[in-house]
């Protein structure tokens, strides 16, 4: 961090000095929020909940955040390495399935060591790792070992919408499916146990969005021809239009039915097997 490179945007901010990053984050440690969260994938909540930490700030800063006042407004409050390791034990004695990191990048050296003092008085769950899916090679590669359940987005297919919607980040594309092919190849497919609970494995998601702007086909397709069918492929039908969204007008307004149902057909027709389909009737087709 005394040049961050942590993520694919290399600012080069001395986060060490006290100076702020991209993404607004200093070497301060922030967090939003840490509690059982039962809104996350099946295979994550089961009956217990994912034990999530809302870390502040993002590098990808999307216009169409539905957690903007996290991502971008600051929203959280400043705590220490020991402080994590703490929420991460307390989450455990919740009753929490695993400890699932939500906007990790930026803080991935203070998640490192946490998850080091945490294991050493007794934490025994699995890390998933929550990301926007936009990151370093080289980082993920550090995490090789520590994190059990990378929860990745893929946005976008396309450079263009990436730089126009998510600030500029025009490598978004090839950058991600680095990262998704090293994620796959640390903790492969994510399947349940006997019990339903996934406790690793690699569950990308894919947010439709109108106008086919996130270029889902061409992203189905590449997830089809790259990693293995039965991926885990989270389909999420509940593109909500919030923050600055409204200052664009094909993506002011939310899904269609066609609009997600064509998505779902253009994964079978791909031919992915394990995709989690949200409330239409398509899921049974």
């Amino acid at each position: 961090m005394e040049s961050c490179e942590l993520c694919p945007r290399e600012c080069g901010t001395n986060r060490l000095a006290g100076d702020e990053g991209f993404c607004h984050a200093s070497s301060q440690l922030e967090v939003s929020a840490y509690h059982p969260h039962f809104g996350e994938e099946k295979g994550l909540v089961g009956k217990r909940g994912s034990g999530t930490i809302f870390f502040t700030n993002c590098s990808l800063r999307c216009v169409f955040c539905i957690n903007w006042e996290i991502s971008q407004g600051g929203m959280g409050k400043s705590r220490s390495i020991e402080d994590l390791a703490e929420m991460m034990l307390n989450l455990q004695k919740t009753g929490c399935h695993n400890i699932n990191l939500v906007t990790p990048t930026h803080y991935s050296p203070h998640i490192v060591l946490a998850a080091d003092i945490a294991a050493g008085k007794g934490l025994r769950l699995p890390l998933v790792y929550n990301t926007c899916g936009w990151e370093q090679l080289e980082m993920l590669t550090k995490l090789d070992g520590i994190i059990d359940i990378y929860l990745p987005d893929f946005k976008y297919s396309d450079g263009k919408m990436a730089a126009k919607y998510s600030s500029l980040a025009e490598t978004y594309p090839q950058i991600t499916q680095s990262a998704l092919l090293e994620m796959n190849h640390q903790v492969g497919v994510a399947r349940p146990a006997g019990d339903g609970i996934i406790r690793r494995g690699l569950i990308i998601r894919h947010l439709v969005m109108p106008g086919r702007v996130a270029g889902t086909k061409k992203a189905v397709e590449w997830i089809a021809e790259n990693l293995p069918k039965d991926t885990y492929l989270n389909l999420m039908s509940q593109y909500t239009p919030t923050y600055k969204a409204f200052d664009y007008s094909e993506i002011s307004r939310r899904i269609t039915f066609d609009e997600y149902d064509e998505a779902v057909r253009w994964a079978k027709e791909a031919g992915l097997t394990n995709l989690d389909i949200q409330g239409y009737p398509s899921q049974n087709a």
